[in-house]
């Protein structure tokens, strides 16, 4: 299966608008940091959002615990997942296997970002010469257009031909060399990629007394698995039990 070139448009125009930031606040760093949306936008451009959405959940995983110091990330997941999960829909590959995917393409993407931030020392040059003049026009251009502008330049033309021209070939390839030792491994090590992910999220936000929730939750999640019981269900437990701590808590401190 190939892309057409107007699905691998949409999805460049997609990832060119977030990684310009043109959304109103702060929804483009959001859109920019979680996979979800730009999994959900290749789902429906590719006509098969189940797959884009399973596949993207073990993206989102991976991401989870990434931190952005100056906005800069050690890897893209916007571009990963444009790129990732249409391999994995193409290929028909299973969620482990479009980590592996991801991973190398989110750095490209990465270096993609910091190219950007190169160029952009130029245009504030620009900047600095309308701020001398207090052209309120001339700052609007260099402050606001020629930065999207950039973006698109760089973002748009990469993502189109890595769709159009590759997403078919990387798919092909891992199809047909998925049965290997090599892949073997590179799947067991995707597998256990989004666990990091989830490790250093809870390192960062969690304390020690709270990890017993964390326990908790894994093993109800164990448990309850034969019964495929869904998000919505879990998410409801987990507030019940939420609810719960917060009133005991006060119960506590009004003694």
């Amino acid at each position: 299966m190939q892309l057409s070139v107007g699905q691998c448009l949409i999805i460049a125009i997609w990832v060119g608008l977030v990684m310009s930031r043109v959304f109103i606040g702060g929804a483009s760093t959001t859109l920019r940091f979680t996979p979800m949306m730009t999994g959900l936008v290749c789902g429906i451009v590719l006509g098969d959002v189940k797959t884009a959405m399973i596949t993207t959940a073990s993206i989102q995983l991976l991401y989870m615990g990434v931190f952005s110091p100056g906005g800069q990330m050690p890897s893209e997941p916007c571009v990963a997942t444009a790129l990732a999960v249409p391999v994995a829909i193409l290929g028909k590959l299973d969620p482990a296997a479009a980590v592996i995917v991801a991973v190398p393409i989110g750095l490209l993407g990465s270096y993609l970002y910091q190219f950007r931030f190169f160029v952009n020392t130029f245009v504030v040059k620009l900047t600095d010469k309308y701020a001398a003049k207090g052209d309120h026009n001339g700052l609007t251009l260099s402050v606001v257009v020629i930065p999207v502008l950039v973006s698109w330049v760089i973002f748009m033309p990469f993502i189109f031909l890595s769709l159009y021209y590759g997403a078919s070939a990387i798919a092909n390839f891992v199809q047909a060399n998925s049965s290997t030792v090599l892949f073997h491994i590179l799947s067991v090590i995707g597998t256990g990629l989004p666990a990091i992910g989830i490790a250093l999220t809870i390192y960062v936000i969690g304390k020690k007394n709270y990890i017993v929730f964390f326990v908790l939750a894994y093993f109800l999640a164990v448990v309850l698995l034969p019964n495929k019981i869904n998000m919505a269900t879990y998410a409801i437990i987990g507030a019940l039990v939420s609810l719960i701590f917060i009133l005991t808590r006060r119960e506590s401190a009004k003694e």
